[in-house]
This record gives structure tokens, sequence and C-alpha cells, in this order.
């Protein structure tokens, strides 16, 4: 089973919100969500829909790459795939097994400001899963060669997903160079040589300082209310000591002062690319910017009439692809991305070009009062299809309340989606779209070497 589980691209799509107070269980007019912390620390959510006798269990730690110390990247990562290790209760490679013959389905992520684990299964099955997940929170049990074996497994993760991928590699690149001292700058699935520095010892180490009850967030979606989940929570969770948990103090990033660039050719690249890519503020780090900044990519690409579709893709036919977006979603810094793939027939220093002059547009006559109130709306409408995936909905609320948001804030979303104005849009715009506060990425095809 693969462990890693990348859902950056689904929860893009999605903007949930849910009222939720943290002294006692309040219900949302959408989702019905409530909280409840456990005498331990652990926060418990609990999204209820009854329409299928299903549950999406998952437990998120607010730990993960940029939470690692220098010299040791990759190590996060490292952790989620040995926690389906043994442990004194459950026999290496029996917790996939196990969920398996129950009818489930499980999984892992690990990203920038957490790592999460997943299952999937019946409402009746929902006991069987807290119990397997809360015994691997205390209980690892790890050998030297559980560590070697699946040292070589992430190795070989790492070759097929990154190094076999070049525009993995690229990105990879262009983020290294984004960023000078942040830990956002290390890839998550770490360097090579420092994955393969990492001990035994490292991994306890990691595990035993993060992984508590107190540093975890319970999320559980589907057919179950907080009343029904509470004994539960308490009888697997709750019985769990918290422990010290570290402040995460992270190095911060130094103001960019000159515009970066990272130009890279390869014969498996089968058509140039440009990316532009700026820093950005976040909901944890500036709330009512990051509220502009969220409209301001669903008016440039949101849709295939927005800006630069319509204008580079329909209008000018220079490019085949063409788009922005916003990721907000972060404990620090956030970040603005534009790209553009050209048409065939056209170089890759026109299509950058056309991108550029469509930010100089941007920056100059700013958005119209009408493009924002299109997108709000369908950025509210979004909140009722989201209803269709409990799943989606879970992953929603870990990522947010891992990043530093607050329930609270969660639940205000739609308040600060509706408060943004044009004048806000615009100023976010100029704020963060800064020549020199940019990494311009571009990726060339090559012609393959030729053997004398």
């Amino acid at each position: 089973m693969t462990r890693r589980h990348r859902i950056g691209a689904v929860l893009a799509a999605f903007f949930i919100v849910a009222l939720l107070l943290p002294d006692g269980p309040s219900r949302a007019d959408l989702f019905n969500a409530e909280t409840f912390i456990l005498d331990n620390g652990m926060q418990v959510v609990v999204i209820p829909d009854h329409r299928a006798p299903v549950v999406t269990h998952m437990v998120w730690y607010k730990v993960g790459s940029a939470d690692e110390e220098p010299r040791r990247s990759g190590l996060a990562h490292f952790v989620e795939h040995l926690m389906f290790k043994g442990t004194s209760n459950v026999p290496d490679g029996q917790f996939s097994y196990i969920v398996a013959r129950n009818g489930g389905t499980g999984n892992a992520i690990t990203s920038y400001d957490y790592t999460a684990y997943f299952q999937n299964v019946a409402r009746d099955r929902l006991e069987l899963v807290m119990e397997l997940e809360a015994d691997r929170m205390t209980n690892l049990v790890l050998s030297e060669d559980d560590v070697e074996t699946e040292r070589q497994v992430i190795l070989e993760e790492r070759r097929s997903r990154v190094d076999n991928n070049v525009g993995a590699v690229m990105s990879e690149q262009i983020r290294a160079a984004q960023y000078f001292v942040h830990p956002y700058g290390w890839p998550v699935i770490g360097w090579q040589h420092e994955i393969e520095a990492l001990t035994r010892q490292d991994v306890f180490e990691f595990y035993r300082t993060h992984y508590a009850p107190n540093n975890a967030v319970l999320v559980v979606a589907g057919d179950v209310t907080a009343e029904e989940l509470r004994p539960l929570a308490e009888q697997y969770y709750g019985a769990i000591p918290p422990s010290d948990v570290p402040e995460r103090l992270r190095p911060q990033e130094p103001p960019q002062l000159a515009a970066r660039r990272v130009v890279a050719d390869d014969p498996r690249m089968p058509h140039p690319a440009v990316s532009i890519r700026y820093l950005a503020p976040s909901y944890n780090t500036a709330s009512q910017e990051a509220f502009a900044l969220d409209v301001l990519a669903e008016i440039l690409s949101g849709s295939t009439t927005s800006r630069l579709y319509r204008d580079l893709v329909v209008e000018q036919g220079i490019a085949v692809s063409a788009g922005a977006a916003y990721a907000g979603d972060r404990l620090d810094l956030g970040q603005f991305d534009f790209w553009i793939t050209p048409a065939d027939g056209v170089s890759h220093e026109d299509a950058e070009a056309a991108l550029r002059a469509q930010i100089e547009q941007l920056l100059a006559d700013g958005v119209t009062d009408e493009e924002v109130e299109r997108v709000k709306q369908r950025i509210k409408a979004r909140l009722i299809y989201a209803r269709d995936s409990v799943s989606n909905i879970a992953f929603w609320y870990g990522t947010q309340l891992t990043a530093g948001m607050t329930v609270e804030e969660i639940a205000a979303w739609p308040d600060g989606i509706d408060s943004v104005t044009v004048d806000q849009v615009n100023a976010a715009a100029r704020s963060v779209l800064i020549d020199d506060s940019s990494v311009t990425g571009i990726l060339l095809p090559s012609e393959p070497d030729q053997e004398s």
C-alpha cells in the first residue's frame, strides 16, 4: 500500500467551514460539526453525516517536515512510514491488514506542518480503528532491521516520485531557491544523503517528542455524533498521558531583496514550462490579506472563464495551460504561484513575457467589483458541494487546525470571504506580487546525449 497520499489539489477545490466553540459542543448550520477537548489536551472534532453507515477517522499530529532539525530532513516522513510497523500489541505489518480485513482502507500523509493517519471504515468498525491508532501513538516497537528496510523503501519512493520526475526535481530546486533559512525549503521526503544518515535513535527521539495526545487532533466525519464518540475517545485516547511537547520555533525567512531564477533542461521534458512564485502571508500570519489572496486566485484561475485561461489560452492562443494558485494553509509563510505552458511554436521567452504582462496589467488596473462579487458567490457555492465527501471535509479541518487556525477562525471563514472588498484584493496583489520577491522557474526540453 502506498502510504503517502497527496491531497493538496483536492483540498484546494474545497473551502470548508463549521461552527466550533472550545467550551462545549456547538453546531454549524452547514456541517453540524462539534468539538471537545479531552482531559489530556487532545482536541476532538466530530462532523456528523448520516447518509451512509461509514466514517472517516483521522489523527493529525502538529508536526511536519518544517519541525525537523537541520541535517535531518525527511525524519517526519520516515516516522510516518515506520508507524506502520508493529507495536507490543499488534505485530509488524498487521495494522493495515486488520483494517483491510474489516473492509476498510487507510493511509497517511506527511506535509510541512502536519503528519496525519486516517482510515475509512464502516460505522461498526470505528472503535476498532480508534483502538489501533491509539495503540501506536505510544507503543511503537522498532528494530534496526525495521529502520533499514523502511529506509530503502523511502529511498526508492524518492527515486520514483522525485528523481525520475523532472517536474518534481524542478519544484524541489525552486523551493530551495525560495527559502534561504526556513525549513519550508527542505523537501518533505528529505534529501537523499540525509535520509541515508537517519538512525533508529533519531526516529525514536522524534516519535517520543512529538507523538502525544496533547499534540494531536482527532477528526471523525460520517455516521457518528459527538455524544456517541466522546466515551470512545475518552476510553482509547483519553487514557494516554500528555507529554512536554516543545514549542514550534522555526527560523524566520529574511526579506527577499532580489529576484531569483532557476533554469534547467532535461530530455524527459516534452515541452517548456514557466512558473513564477511569490512568498505570501498565510491565514495564520495575516488572515484578512489571506482572504483577499484567495479571492484573487479565484479571479485569475478559478475556472475556464477566469482571466489567465481566457486571455492566454482562449483569446491569444499563446498557451495550452495557464493559471495561478494561493497556498494559505501554512503555519508560517504562504505562497502565490503563476504558471504557463506555451502552445506549440511559442517560445518560453514569449510565454513568460505574456504571463508577466498579465501580472503587470493586474497591478496597474486591478480587479473589478464585478469580478470580486462573482467569485465570492462561486466560492460560497462550493461549500454546498463540499458536503458530498466526508473525507475531504475531515482533511480540510485537520489541515487548518494544524496550520494554526482556531475553531473560531474556521467558523468565521465565510464571513471573511464575504467581507473582502475590491480595494483589499488590489492591495493584496500589490503587496505580494513584487518582482524582487519572486522566484522564476524555467524548465526546458533538451536533446538526449548522443554517444559518439
